[in-house]
């Protein structure tokens, strides 16, 4: 079995077992809950690219906390929208605004060779208090207060099982309020609140957003796993952390 990917069984390869998991997925997405609020024919999502192919934002921007909050902000106006979307699969600069992407994984040593860059989830961008819902049922997995520069701030990770396929989708850079009192194997159902887009002091430092991850293996991991990854190690943490985007159901 490769780290990072779903245990295999009957050593059938992971890549297979993933296709196998996502399909099965993609067949229940009508019944997914929005997870934020979302109103069509009223509200609107614009694409976000804050990869290094935007030239327009730049180092002085996201090296500064209020100067990358009125970018965002900014964005959203000119686009009209409620929420600003994407960063799955991206390469960004903008993690080197912090050390904790030149740590290595397994032992938080600083390393020199090759910086963390890769996004694995998708970020929705929008106003701090912002609700989130489960999209489905599920149990707290875990959850932690991240709390270093550029990282998760306030993090729930819920586990769900559909088709009798097990899996998880993680929540960072909420309120920290969220969290407080919660426990592990706490349900929700679908559509119920869990939690709030957070504050930059709660949600590790960064304009209000939510990072909304899949992962199909939380292996011994808890209260966190890593949601940008080296990218000469993009094909063991993809493959573990599908794109969610059917998961987001913003057209039903």
């Amino acid at each position: 079995m490769k780290p990072g990917c779903p245990s295999s069984v009957n050593h059938v390869p992971c890549s297979m077992m993933q296709n196998e998991i996502v399909s099965r997925l993609n067949n229940h997405t009508a019944e997914f809950y929005n997870v934020v609020p979302f109103q069509i024919g009223t509200d609107k999502i614009a694409a976000l690219d804050l990869s290094a192919n935007n030239k327009s934002f730049t180092d002085v921007i996201y090296q500064d906390l209020e100067l990358f909050t009125q970018y965002i902000n900014d964005q959203r106006r000119k686009a009209d929208a409620r929420y600003l979307l994407g960063g799955y699969a991206e390469v960004r600069e903008m993690y080197r605004r912090s050390n904790l992407f030149d740590r290595n994984q397994s032992d938080h040593h600083t390393i020199n060779e090759e910086p963390r860059s890769l996004h694995l989830g998708i970020d929705i961008w929008g106003e701090a208090g912002t609700p989130v819902f489960a999209p489905l049922g599920g149990m707290v997995h875990s959850f932690a207060f991240n709390n270093q520069l550029g990282d998760y701030g306030a993090t729930i990770i819920l586990q769900h099982q559909l088709e009798t396929i097990n899996f998880f989708t993680l929540y960072g850079h909420l309120s920290l309020a969220d969290i407080s009192g919660l426990r592990t194997g706490r349900f929700y159902t679908r559509g119920e609140t869990i939690a709030h887009f957070g504050n930059p002091e709660e949600n590790g430092h960064w304009p209000p957003h939510l990072h909304f991850q899949l992962v199909l293996d939380m292996g011994i991991a808890e209260g966190d796993y890593p949601g940008v990854c080296k990218p000469s190690e993009a094909g063991k943490y993809l493959e573990n952390s599908p794109d969610p985007s059917f998961l987001l159901n913003f057209g039903h």
